[in-house]
């Protein structure tokens, strides 16, 4: 009876910490903390990096024509707040714990959000519906570019339909794009994420622009929805391959914020 009693209590209270872990981590004080600190050390990232771009007037393609989509993989997305310098930037970020933390990091960067995450199912959002949806298309119809993962949660590395939709919703053309580091962590997560470190080698690769017409049928989006997974393929493989050369002449210096 007392060996019950004893892990009985055990069990309450490693129960009541994680109910005061749970507690603490969804309160706002804790998100913003978390999410001020998220920025300032991407911002360490980006200043102590050597970045190179290719093609080396990739930004000037981008820039050329706003606004644009901008899609990359999840897991590859933390440095993407520093893509553009010109023109002004929505994210789409999820609704979940996480996101509102990322969301803080992004608008301290100076980086409008869009509340929704993305399904693979005939809808382009599952969470966050035809809202998110929208606010996509009436931020590229305020001159905003809109930046977003290719794939969906849960599904790594294959491309949605959604994004082709977008492109064809607003007649606007979409980038692949790929922001890496030499030096970073890879978790043992779904998306394989990277947590970018600071002082080594960076690239930043572009490819596109990528247009879909607006009369595609079912077969044309589903040629644009492989085209950009395989673009956003060939950037990211590309990417890794810069940094991973030493020595190799820069193409092209990014300039820190």
């Amino acid at each position: 009876m007392q060996r019950s009693s004893i892990w009985s209590g055990t069990t309450l209270n490693w129960r009541d910490g994680m109910r005061l872990l749970k507690r603490m981590t969804a309160s706002r004080w804790f998100q913003v903390t978390v999410g001020v600190l998220a920025a300032e050390y991407l911002r360490l990232i980006w200043k102590t990096n050597r970045f190179v771009v290719e093609p080396p007037d990739g930004y000037e393609r981008f820039d050329a024509d706003p606004p644009a989509i901008v899609v990359f993989w999840h897991g590859q997305h933390l440095m993407t707040p520093f893509l553009s310098r010109q023109h002004r930037v929505k994210v789409i970020i999820s609704r979940h714990r996480d996101g509102e933390i990322n969301a803080i990091a992004a608008e301290r960067l100076g980086i409008g959000t869009i509340r929704g995450s993305g399904s693979h199912s005939g809808d382009f959002f599952r969470k966050g519906g035809p809202r998110a949806f929208r606010a996509m298309l009436e931020a590229l119809e305020e001159g905003y570019n809109v930046a977003s993962t290719a794939d969906v949660p849960k599904v790594s590395r294959v491309a949605s339909l959604g994004i082709v939709k977008l492109a064809v919703a607003s007649g606007r053309p979409i980038f692949p794009v790929a922001i890496v580091t030499s030096r970073y962590k890879e978790l043992n997560s779904w998306d394989r994420c990277v947590i970018n470190l600071p002082f080594g080698r960076g690239a930043i690769v572009w490819e596109g622009p990528i247009v879909v017409p607006p009369d595609a049928d079912d077969a044309a989006l589903e040629a644009a929805r492989r085209e950009v997974e395989a673009g956003v393929n060939r950037v990211t493989e590309r990417a890794y391959a810069l940094v991973a050369r030493r020595g190799r002449a820069p193409v092209h210096e990014a300039h820190a914020k």
